[in-house]
């Protein structure tokens, strides 16, 4: 319930609304961008009213020849926890453009956090947070939509496949933390040859890749006559089932997004023990997640310490009740970078203006004595109050 009070990102299980609408990229000659929405609801069906509160914003890219609709596991999977999930409908056919299906996933995120995506979906409901993802070729075209990046938080990708331009050498400029899918029977873009590669190119420090043994290459979305046919000219085959990889997907992918979308730590510890000890999977990682405060959440929530209003659009004051000596006031964000640091003695009082912050999820740290006290504060819009 912290993240509730706190941050007012709903933690309850959401009913599926759909919408469709057309973007349009002024950048790129008002290149029109069509794409499908899904967004948590008060009922289930097209059109319907957005659920109360804010949400994080997930793109997702279709693989090669494929559509939307093949992915309904992924929005069947994220939309009633809490997030919006778009996906573009462009660059379907035979002859796909790389690097403008890489442009429209960028676009998109920008485009919806700063404007929304309709009367539905206003922006001051969605969340500052982020996530660019996709399958294969879409997985591909997710680093080049990454590349250079700083609008993303996180980025996620099923048996991303090597694009034109080539994603491997976009994914060195990729600055988002990374968590990578692969099948390890997947014969259409094998990990050795692409994801592997992929993996080792990007330079961020918080990358995961996760090798699901048996799975295949299309068993990352629903039954696609398309992407079935191409796996069958090819070998080996998947050992196990569609749900089955699915499954396992889906139980990593909702612990990872849950940290850095939603600032859940402690999703952090969890994930790393689901990757100790999952028979399920192998993986390789280049540095653990943690909690940024590197403390029990049991030890966070002090009386002593007061922050309000929480969320705020504009100040936040805190207030320290215990007395002592000269205490250290930090301010990280989702990556565990300092944005604001204070020193302060005694019983203390300090106002901080947020209005150079984006709007999203940061932790306070307090830090006396070799002792660290922490709370999640959110930056929020005036409308997101009323």
């Amino acid at each position: 319930m912290l993240l509730v009070l706190c941050c007012g990102i709903s933690l309850l299980a959401q009913q599926v609304g759909h919408l469709s609408m057309t973007f349009t990229d002024a950048s790129r000659s008002n290149r029109q961008i069509p794409a499908e929405v899904y967004y948590p609801a008060t009922a289930t069906g097209n059109n319907t009213p957005l659920a109360p509160g804010t949400f994080p914003l997930v793109v997702f890219g279709h693989g090669f020849v494929m559509t939307w609709s093949a992915y309904q596991n992924i929005w069947d999977a994220l939309v009633p926890e809490g997030y919006i999930v778009v996906f573009p409908t462009t660059e379907t056919g035979l002859s796909p453009s790389h690097a403008e299906f890489g442009a429209d996933l960028k676009f998109l995120i920008g485009e919806i956090q700063q404007n929304g995506a309709g009367a539905i979906i206003p922006a001051t409901k969605v969340a500052a947070t982020s996530a660019i993802m996709g399958h294969s070729m879409g997985g591909g075209c997710s680093f080049l939509a990454g590349e250079n990046n700083s609008g993303i938080t996180t980025m996620v990708t099923f048996a991303a496949a090597n694009t034109n331009p080539s994603s491997i050498t976009a994914a060195q400029q990729v600055s988002a933390p990374t968590l990578i899918f692969s099948g390890s029977n997947d014969c259409v873009a094998p990990p050795a040859q692409h994801q592997d590669i992929m993996y080792d190119s990007t330079v961020m420090a918080l990358k995961t890749q996760i090798y699901i043994p048996g799975g295949g290459h299309c068993y990352f979305a629903n039954s696609n006559f398309n992407c079935s046919f191409g796996e069958s000219t090819c070998s080996p085959a998947p050992t196990i089932t569609r749900t089955n990889q699915q499954s396992i997907a889906n139980d990593f992918l909702k612990i990872w997004l849950a940290y850095f979308l939603k600032g859940d730590c402690t999703k952090a510890q969890e994930f790393q023990d689901s990757l100790v000890h999952s028979s399920r999977i192998n993986f390789r990682q280049n540095q653990p997640i943690s909690c940024i405060t590197g403390i029990p959440n049991s030890q966070q929530e002090e009386s002593s310490l007061f922050v309000y209003p929480n969320p705020s659009s504009d100040k936040v004051t805190v207030y320290d009740a215990s007395t002592g000596n000269q205490k250290q006031l930090t301010i990280q964000n989702v990556f565990g970078e300092i944005i604001w640091t204070q020193k302060v003695s005694g019983n203390s009082q300090v106002q901080i203006d947020l209005t150079g912050f984006l709007k999203g999820i940061y932790f306070l740290r307090i830090e006396r004595d070799g002792q660290i006290r922490s709370i999640k504060i959110m930056r929020s819009y005036d409308d997101f109050l009323k």
